[in-house]
């Protein structure tokens, strides 16, 4: 859908941003850019919407020379989230989402009508509506730069660093929440980041740009992992290749083991003492919901008169049912009985993960990973 033919960039000052990029952006598949400051990736993304015009060569969009259309028309109809949302102030959250719809000729009640369904869409509740930018957090900022971005139904998303300014929890929420949209939408998806990690999140496939604007690899992120294209390559991505890999193996299937529970509401008794001894156990709520792990120097010092929260180890990160090997594997290492505490999508304990699991897993995973639908250069 997305095309550049031997594309340049050279300003007056003779700065070249970006250097004979030819690439094929695959239709309906997420892709990011990703490289260091000044590597020419904003400046490849603005070119798709003539934000930025190239010295030479040829971008289309949809067979379509993007030179030969009109400007206006052409932001029109692709969507496009920045840095900071850049939201209207003086405008309330529901009119920034009408915005494109409204300048493409619907009446305004209908296109109020439609934000407030994109608004749920991206995880808003429908009282953000009538707030003002200002009132709102940075994660929600961002959210309603996507809605906005969605909100005429662009066959094409580009989306310039739109996560950068959040804090890690909010980034990672957000993070989730474009793969969720992703997988039900299918937008053809431009994402330019500098996080190599976001980017093998993310990007169905990851073009790595080098200072200069030279791409150096346009590949899956598991060809990008295992097959470095050269040096520039295997060092920006860095010495972590081999943990990276656990990101982008699905989790699911892994061998469930049974834990100790004990009820919070119980704990204490006599036969709680019987079962512990020196390991530990998994205090539950009354929903079946993880409070905390437990040995018998905790159960002591709950019976001696400390609070809950004093006598049990955190639990720390869980394995949800949607998340990958490496989600899994910290779960394991990270909790003091060795087994990982596995939830519902309702957050209740449905078993163990042990890290030998996930290390078997792995392997077979790497294994048989085939190649996805790339991006050709």
């Amino acid at each position: 859908m997305i095309r550049f033919d031997q594309v340049s960039k050279v300003y007056p000052d003779g700065n070249t941003a970006v250097d004979a990029l030819s690439l094929e952006v695959p239709a309906g598949r997420l892709t990011v850019f990703v490289g260091p400051s000044g590597c020419g990736k904003t400046t490849a993304l603005r070119m798709i919407n003539r934000m930025v015009d190239p010295s030479a060569g040829v971008v289309t969009v949809a067979g379509t020379d993007v030179s030969t259309v009109n400007p206006v028309r052409l932001r029109l109809g692709i969507g496009y989230v920045i840095q900071s949302a850049g939201l209207m102030p003086h405008q309330r959250v529901i009119d920034n989402v009408a915005t494109v719809p409204v300048l493409k000729g619907q009446s305004r009640r209908a296109a109020r009508a439609a934000a407030y369904e994109v608004l749920e869409r991206v995880g808003l509740k429908r009282e953000v509506a009538s707030r003002y930018p200002k009132q709102l957090s940075g994660g929600e900022q961002q959210r309603v730069g996507v809605a906005r971005a969605l909100a005429a139904d662009p066959p094409i998303l580009l989306m310039d660093e739109p996560f950068s300014a959040v804090d890690p929890v909010v980034r990672h929420d957000l993070q989730n929440e474009i793969l969720r949209l992703q997988s039900e939408l299918h937008k053809t998806i431009v994402f330019v980041t500098h996080d190599i990690d976001e980017a093998f999140k993310l990007g169905d496939v990851v073009a790595v740009f080098a200072r200069g604007g030279r791409l150096q690899q346009c590949d899956t992120p598991s060809q990008l992992l295992s097959r470095p294209a050269n040096e520039f390559v295997s060092k920006f991505i860095g010495l972590g290749r081999g943990y990276r890999w656990l990101q982008l193996i699905d989790g699911a299937g892994l061998p469930m083991h049974e834990l100790a529970r004990i009820p919070a509401s119980s704990l204490g008794g006599e036969r709680d003492g019987a079962r512990l001894h020196q390991d530990w156990s998994l205090v539950v709520d009354d929903d079946g919901k993880p409070v905390g792990w437990i040995d018998a120097d905790g159960l002591r010092r709950h019976r001696a008169g400390a609070a809950l929260s004093d006598s049990v180890a955190v639990v720390g990160s869980v394995f949800r049912p949607n998340g990958n090997l490496s989600q899994a594997l910290d779960a394991a290492l990270s909790s003091p009985s060795s087994l990982g505490v596995a939830v519902d999508t309702d957050g209740r304990v449905i078993g163990g993960i042990r890290a030998t699991d996930v290390l078997t897993a792995f392997q077979k995973g790497k294994m048989a990973d085939g190649e996805a639908e790339t991006c050709t250069t």
